[in-house]
């Protein structure tokens, strides 16, 4: 059983302590609700090249040697992600050392201090990473895929940013989305695992580096769907397909979240899912193939990926749509659904045994849905789910998906 405190510091950054039994490690993690979709058209990127830039250090630890050698005598392991939604910073430890990593962690990104010099290296880093990201198929498809699901919009563009807007980004606009969007208030701090070495007041002045600062109005509201197929042409021998439905859940519901988790799971989360048994198994169109929904705080998706033989793509297009579709007018049978349930309950107890996921899904619903519900919630939320809340699901996942592909194609093969 995992134990949650949750306190409010004077800068209003939520504090969230979450006591895990059985471990001798620890996770502290600062989050904020600065992601790609909090960008400006023209910041597109920034989100993610802020995440690079405050590793340099900051003013204890004012170098990024300083902090990565700090960090090995810790023993410790520093990390960040970037997405649409969050930004989060982390570092994972033996429990005896969390208020050293906790000071390591606040000053280089509380205190950052974005150096013109160490900015311009960084620039060509990340104009690295979007290349060698344009260079993959898979990761094409699913800068393509958020494209086709949500056009224009913050959703819809890419969290690593093109990179002629890396190249023009200034030292004074990246300090200004920071000042805008890192408010304590939309943010917080998550520490998971064994907290025993606390100290209260000294943890409460370590997070207390960051400022306060006013409330950013919220972020532009999630289109509508509208169906896109969009493809990228390469003489590939293997494509990779997604498709895109809109899921009909409120995504702020801990409930509707896990009927569509079970849906997805025995639609394709699964090696006994339909896309997996009859895609792979019966027919050999793929080697994977796979569903997963997502949520944002006002909109949610079931989303099929796979990489096929470019002469099987379009066949399996078609039998993808046809199960789907199939599932929406007959409704998934009481054992898929009985299976499905077990296995999503059983995949979340085992991706939360680490004090890293349990500090990192905290964030995401803290942050992104407003709401601090333990694992054991979570699960219990799986467990709870009936059959005719699946069905209802799936007969919301239906009519003609948005698609995104990268192979020999066009957009008429998927019309």
């Amino acid at each position: 059983m995992i134990d949650i405190h949750d306190t409010t510091l004077d800068n209003g950054l939520p504090v969230v302590q979450l006591q895990m039994p059985g471990t001798r490690a620890v996770t502290v993690l600062v989050a904020f609700d600065a992601g790609a979709r909090t960008e400006r058209p023209e910041e597109n990127g920034m989100a993610h090249f802020l995440e690079h830039l405050v590793f340099k250090g900051g003013e204890k630890y004012p170098s990024y040697r300083d902090v990565n050698e700090t960090a090995e005598r810790l023993g410790a392991q520093l990390n960040a992600y970037t997405s649409h939604d969050v930004v989060a910073f982390h570092v994972t430890c033996r429990s005896e050392a969390v208020m050293d990593a906790a000071d390591l962690l606040t000053d280089f990104v509380a205190k950052a201090r974005v150096a013109g010099d160490e900015l311009e290296r960084e620039r060509g880093v990340v104009i690295q990473e979007i290349n060698r990201s344009d260079d993959a198929p898979a990761s094409v498809a699913g800068k393509l895929l958020d494209r086709a699901a949500y056009g224009d919009h913050p959703l819809g563009r890419p969290v690593l940013g093109p990179a002629e807007h890396l190249e023009s980004f200034s030292r004074e606009a990246i300090l200004g989305f920071r000042d805008r969007r890192w408010a304590p208030a939309r943010g917080g701090a998550f520490l998971a695992g064994d907290l025993s070495a606390i100290d209260e007041p000294r943890l409460a002045e370590l997070f207390g580096r960051f400022a306060g600062r006013a409330e950013e109005d919220g972020v532009e509201s999630a289109p509508g769907f509208e169906r896109r197929v969009l493809v990228e042409e390469r003489e590939t021998n293997q494509s990779h397909l997604r498709l895109h439905w809109r899921a009909p859940i409120d995504p702020t519901d801990l409930g509707q979240r896990a009927a569509l988790a079970v849906y997805s799971t025995l639609l394709g989360g699964s090696m006994g899912s339909r896309l997996f048994d009859e895609i792979r198994e019966q027919r050999g169109l793929c080697y994977a193939i796979r569903s997963y929904p997502w949520t944002h705080t006002d909109t949610s998706s079931l989303d099929v990926a796979s990489g096929l033989d470019s002469s099987k793509c379009e066949e399996a297009y078609r039998r993808i749509r046809e199960i789907v579709a199939d599932l929406a007018e007959k409704g998934p049978s009481s054992s898929e659904i009985e299976r499905a349930r077990a296995y999503a309950g059983g995949s979340t107890v085992l991706a939360l045994e680490g004090t890293n996921a349990v500090a990192r899904r905290a964030a995401a619903q803290k942050v992104t849905f407003g709401e601090i519900s333990s694992p054991e919630e979570a699960i219990a939320a799986l467990d709870a789910v009936t059959e005719d809340e699946v069905r209802e699901v799936a007969r919301g996942v239906a009519g003609a998906p948005s698609v995104a592909c990268v192979g020999p194609h066009t957009v008429a093969d998927f019309e």
